[in-house]
């Protein structure tokens, strides 16, 4: 099984026993926002740019919102296990695109819920995603007021943000660094070191894609 493929099983595992109303990592979403909005993604390719683009985002919401009128939760979340979709065709495809996403949205619902902790994830699946990010990380960090040295355990440093100024250094496993890039900072397990004005400007600061 691709790493895509375990993640989306296990999300949809977590969504099926948590329910449709269970908070998530994603600012003012339910477990059946982020079911919806996943099945989009994947299956309404003319609505999926407004996940993006803001001019386009009041279409995507609206696309979203019926998406939840039309399936009962269960339904959905059962959508969402099977592949579909472009991505859906090659398993090749499927981890080249959604390896990451899921991975991110399954611990925004594993981290919005009591007493989560960080799971041991696969090496090679670490290296995949150290891989990816040390590629992005430039993208991710662009909007970062101090510049940015992710330095990944085990080895491994990527850069970006501010070019100019104060910097933070941002440590740990690739799998925490990611989430740390994808906005998470107040639920990535990292450690960061640099000037505490710096450090607090880098936790407010809006990361991701």
């Amino acid at each position: 099984m691709t790493h895509a493929r375990g993640e989306r099983s296990a999300l949809c595992d977590l969504l099926d026993r948590l329910g449709p109303d269970a908070p998530t990592l994603c600012d003012g979403w339910t477990t059946y926002d982020l079911a919806a909005h996943l099945v989009l993604r994947e299956r309404r390719p003319d609505a999926a740019g407004g996940i993006a683009i803001r001019p386009l985002s009041g279409y995507t919401a609206s696309v979203q919102n019926r998406l939840k009128a039309r399936h009962p939760y269960p339904e959905l979340v059962g959508i969402l296990r099977r592949p579909g979709g472009v991505y859906g065709l090659l398993p090749a495809l499927d981890e080249a695109v959604n390896a990451l996403e899921f991975f991110v949205h399954h611990e925004d619902v594993r981290r919005a819920q009591p007493s989560w902790e960080p799971r041991t994830m696969p090496a090679d699946f670490e290296r995949m995603i150290w891989k990816r990010l040390s590629a992005m990380s430039r993208l991710m960090l662009r909007r970062s007021p101090v510049g940015v040295v992710l330095r990944r355990d085990g080895g491994g440093v990527a850069i970006g943000g501010a070019k100019q100024g104060r910097r933070v250094e941002v440590s740990g496993p690739a799998s925490e660094l990611l989430l740390f890039c994808f906005g998470r900072q107040d639920h990535a397990r990292v450690e960061l070191s640099g000037e505490p004005d710096a450090i607090a400007r880098l936790r407010v600061a809006k990361l991701g894609v």
